[in-house]
């Protein structure tokens, strides 16, 4: 109970500071989302390579989960939307799963859908040290991925936050870049680019694109100390109770013994006597 109890306030202190994090950033993350979408639906495909939708053959699922434990279904439930999209939706497609975290990675590792790539390797562990410089490096790696059709689609899966009690499994496209549908009604228009397209394409693209990953991460590690705080404080709860069922039993079991050992005594008065 003391260690739940302590891990209970150590996760609420951490939440915090993640949830402000995300607070901040989601505003900005959207915001950007909505450009980007705009500007998709504006340029061609042959200006725009990050908007190329070709035959979804090959899959990558970017699976975000924790690296420790004890906060309840956080991590299961990741796991089993991941192993839904490999096994069902995407059954007859050549699907690999990217493991951000350990709890993910531990799952998947011993399967086929296992994607091992040299450069993601030293950040997989992103979570020990969550930066937005090891978050570029992933972005980076991933748009790299797409841009040269080595995968057709690249899908995240994570926990989204809510607020400390709940969190939803997001299943969020990061590549190819969708337009909006306003952007895709107004596709027939003439528009000026400033700066160039070309700029636009090289680097607001791949910035916002970076954003929107580093926005799933810090959801993620709000949802998971709003996870863990939750489950050690319900840990807590039931700790509690336990020790009140055995202090009851102990009582119990002491009272029992005290009046034996009376009822032994007054025999053996008794004996004495008669």
């Amino acid at each position: 109970m003391q260690i739940t109890s302590a891990m209970k306030m150590v996760s609420a202190a951490k939440l915090k500071r993640a949830q402000d994090a995300i607070t901040q950033m989601r505003p900005y993350a959207n915001k950007l989302q909505e450009i980007l979408s705009n500007l998709s639906g504006s340029l061609d495909l042959s200006e725009n390579a990050y908007s190329d939708t070709r035959d979804e053959k090959n899959i990558l699922i970017v699976g975000i989960t924790s690296n420790r434990g004890l906060c309840g279904g956080f991590n299961n439930n990741v796991i089993k939307k991941v192993s839904f999209l490999v096994n069902d939706k995407y059954a007859n497609k050549n699907v690999k799963v990217l493991c951000l975290g350990k709890k993910i990675k531990d799952v998947f590792r011993r399967t086929d859908a296992y994607y091992v790539n040299d450069t993601l390797a030293p950040v997989e562990d992103i979570f020990g040290s969550l930066s937005f410089e090891n978050n570029a490096i992933i972005a980076e790696e991933l748009m790299r991925l797409f841009t040269s059709k080595e995968f057709d689609k690249v899908v995240f899966v994570y926990n989204q936050f809510v607020n400390a009690a709940t969190q939803n499994v997001a299943e969020e496209q990061f590549l190819p870049v969708l337009p909006s549908e306003q952007a895709e009604n107004a596709a027939g228009g003439d528009y000026i680019f400033e700066p160039s397209k070309e700029e636009i394409v090289s680097e607001l693209i791949p910035k916002s694109l970076k954003i929107q990953l580093f926005k799933a991460l810090l959801d993620s590690h709000a949802a998971e100390h709003g996870a863990r705080m939750t489950a050690m404080h319900k840990a807590t709860d039931n700790a509690k109770e336990l020790q009140r069922s055995l202090k009851l039993s102990y009582n119990k079991a002491r009272q029992a013994a005290i009046t034996n050992e009376i009822l032994e005594i007054v025999g053996g008065a008794e004996a004495l006597n008669a």
